[in-house]
Protein backbone atom coordinates (compact mmCIF):
# COMPACT_ATOMS: atom_id res chain seq x y z
CA UNK A 1 0.00 0.00 0.00
CA UNK A 2 1.29 3.49 -0.84
CA UNK A 3 0.80 6.85 0.83
CA UNK A 4 -0.09 9.97 -1.10
CA UNK A 5 -0.14 13.53 0.15
CA UNK A 6 -2.95 15.43 -1.52
CA UNK A 7 -3.80 19.12 -1.29
CA UNK A 8 -7.42 20.04 -1.95
CA UNK A 9 -9.24 23.35 -1.84
CA UNK A 10 -11.35 23.63 1.31
CA UNK A 11 -14.60 23.61 -0.66
CA UNK A 12 -13.74 20.36 -2.44
CA UNK A 13 -12.65 18.80 0.85
CA UNK A 14 -15.99 19.73 2.44
CA UNK A 15 -17.93 18.16 -0.46
CA UNK A 16 -15.67 15.10 -0.38
CA UNK A 17 -16.17 14.65 3.36
CA UNK A 18 -19.93 14.97 2.98
CA UNK A 19 -20.05 12.47 0.08
CA UNK A 20 -17.95 9.94 1.99
CA UNK A 21 -20.19 10.30 5.04
CA UNK A 22 -23.31 9.74 2.91
CA UNK A 23 -21.72 6.56 1.51
CA UNK A 24 -20.69 5.50 5.01
CA UNK A 25 -17.00 5.21 4.11
CA UNK A 26 -13.78 7.06 4.90
CA UNK A 27 -12.46 9.86 2.73
CA UNK A 28 -9.49 7.63 1.92
CA UNK A 29 -11.76 4.83 0.74
CA UNK A 30 -13.90 7.27 -1.24
CA UNK A 31 -10.83 8.65 -3.06
CA UNK A 32 -9.51 5.12 -3.71
CA UNK A 33 -12.84 4.10 -5.24
CA UNK A 34 -13.02 7.28 -7.32
CA UNK A 35 -9.52 6.70 -8.72
CA UNK A 36 -10.32 3.04 -9.44
CA UNK A 37 -13.51 4.09 -11.24
CA UNK A 38 -11.64 6.63 -13.37
CA UNK A 39 -8.90 4.12 -14.25
CA UNK A 40 -11.55 1.57 -15.22
CA UNK A 41 -13.23 4.11 -17.50
CA UNK A 42 -9.92 4.94 -19.18
CA UNK A 43 -9.12 1.26 -19.70
CA UNK A 44 -12.59 0.65 -21.13
CA UNK A 45 -12.10 3.55 -23.56
CA UNK A 46 -8.74 2.09 -24.64
CA UNK A 47 -10.28 -1.35 -25.21
CA UNK A 48 -13.14 0.09 -27.28
CA UNK A 49 -10.75 2.28 -29.29
CA UNK A 50 -8.54 -0.73 -30.03
CA UNK A 51 -11.51 -2.85 -31.13
CA UNK A 52 -12.82 0.01 -33.28
CA UNK A 53 -9.62 -0.07 -35.35
CA UNK A 54 -10.79 -3.35 -36.89
CA UNK A 55 -14.33 -2.11 -37.56
CA UNK A 56 -15.80 -1.32 -40.94
CA UNK A 57 -18.97 0.31 -42.19
CA UNK A 58 -19.84 -2.88 -44.08
CA UNK A 59 -19.52 -4.97 -40.93
CA UNK A 60 -21.68 -2.51 -39.02
CA UNK A 61 -24.38 -2.58 -41.71
CA UNK A 62 -24.31 -6.40 -41.79
CA UNK A 63 -24.76 -6.55 -38.02
CA UNK A 64 -27.60 -4.03 -38.14
CA UNK A 65 -29.30 -6.03 -40.90
CA UNK A 66 -29.51 -9.02 -38.52
CA UNK A 67 -31.68 -7.09 -36.06
CA UNK A 68 -35.32 -8.10 -36.49
CA UNK A 69 -37.68 -5.37 -37.64
CA UNK A 70 -40.34 -4.34 -35.21
CA UNK A 71 -42.25 -1.37 -33.89
CA UNK A 72 -40.24 1.67 -32.87
CA UNK A 73 -40.20 2.12 -29.10
CA UNK A 74 -41.81 5.28 -27.79
CA UNK A 75 -39.19 8.03 -27.62
CA UNK A 76 -37.02 6.44 -30.33
CA UNK A 77 -39.02 7.83 -33.25
CA UNK A 78 -36.97 9.52 -36.00
CA UNK A 79 -37.02 13.31 -35.93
Amino acid sequence: MSNLSLRLPDSIHRHLKRAAEVDGISINQFISLAVAEKLSALQTYDIIAERAKGASREGFLQAMAMIPKGPVAEGDEPR
